[in-house]
């Protein structure tokens, strides 16, 4: 009767709640802040973790919860694999089921909070993180050892938790947003000159993030402060414009070589991030330049194919490459 239109049968409903999706904050809501849409879009594109640098009420929060709006809607095994994860957690899935989750814990959380763990290993918020957004505010307020541990599922999209009696794997394929302060007070090189940060106060913050870690980040832009219009309209383009093109982008990596572009391997490199002669050399000189490691080369190279993708060109070109270069520390 249902199927014929003549008695449909209600929705779901669990303890009496119908079962709606939650909208996800849309991009349109940011004011200005180009470059860091365009930042947003590439790491939706190409699956890319992104890092943005910039003083306090620049809106880096703001973007970086738009993120989940943009990506594409998960499929049947990823929606499994997160109700799975959030059922064995003790969570509710069918709250927010099937959209990707969104993690944003505290600085303050301890080692097992975020990585997962206690004397009976339960997964923690990067495994709650799985298939969606782990978003890290305050970066170097993290305690470095707590950070140190996200390498590991930044590589392979998984943790090993080994304690005396279990050792215990839990999936952990999260794309990571971060945002950081550019000092301890937060305003170096604002125009008004209010920093009084030492050059030592500055470099002991940043030191709080190790190399390593900062080379699995692909992206790291920094995000200005915008003129102080008080205006409550939508500008620019809406989370559902830009994820038609994320979608587009996805679809063509996934006929490709079947993964985003930032999880292809050494041998998808070979494959699909080939450079003519001219390219490869200019680029190998930049890299020299600016002292940045293989593994940020690599990251570099998965940018480059994201923004060819977004254009809908085969090869990569050195447009590309100069555009992924500004993504990289050290390189304004």
């Amino acid at each position: 009767a249902h199927l014929n239109g003549q008695v449909p049968l209600p929705p779901y409903a669990a303890n009496g709640l119908i079962l709606q999706q939650r909208p996800y904050p849309d991009l349109s809501e940011v004011q200005g802040q180009l470059a860091a849409k365009r930042a947003l879009l590439l790491a939706a594109a190409g699956a890319h973790n992104l890092l943005f640098t910039g003083p306090p009420g620049t809106g880096k929060t703001l973007l970086a919860s738009r993120l989940p709006g943009l990506l594409p809607p998960l499929d049947e095994h990823e929606a499994l694999e997160v109700a799975a994860i959030q059922s064995v957690s003790g969570k509710a899935p069918l709250n927010s089921w099937p959209q990707r989750p969104f993690r944003h814990p505290h600085h303050s959380a301890s080692g097992p909070a975020l990585v997962g763990g206690s004397s009976r290993p339960q997964p923690g918020e990067i495994t709650l993180a799985h298939h969606g957004v782990l978003f890290l505010d305050e970066l170097p307020e993290f305690e470095r050892r707590v950070l140190e541990v996200l390498r590991e599922p930044l590589e392979s999209g998984e943790i090993v938790i080994a304690r005396a009696r279990d050792k215990v794997r839990f999936p952990a394929r999260f794309q990571l947003v971060a945002a950081m302060n550019p000092c301890p007070c937060g305003y170096l090189g604002d125009p008004t000159g209010r920093c009084r940060c030492s050059t030592e106060q500055i470099a002991r913050y940043r030191n709080k993030l190790s190399g390593p870690l900062l080379d699995r980040i692909d992206l790291h832009l920094t995000v200005a402060r915008e003129s102080t219009t008080l205006n409550n309209q939508p500008c620019g383009e809406t989370s559902a414009d830009v994820a038609v093109r994320v979608a587009e982008a996805r679809e063509l990596q996934h006929r490709r070589q079947g993964c985003a572009n930032a999880f292809l391997d050494l041998e998808g490199l070979r494959h699909h991030c080939g450079l003519v002669a001219a390219d490869q050399v200019w680029l190998e000189g930049a890299c020299e330049r600016l002292t940045l490691s293989l593994r940020a080369a690599h990251r570099l190279l998965k940018v480059a194919r994201t923004l060819a993708d977004l254009e809908g060109c085969e090869t990569i070109g050195r447009a590309h490459l100069a555009e992924a270069l500004q993504y990289r520390p050290g390189s304004s």
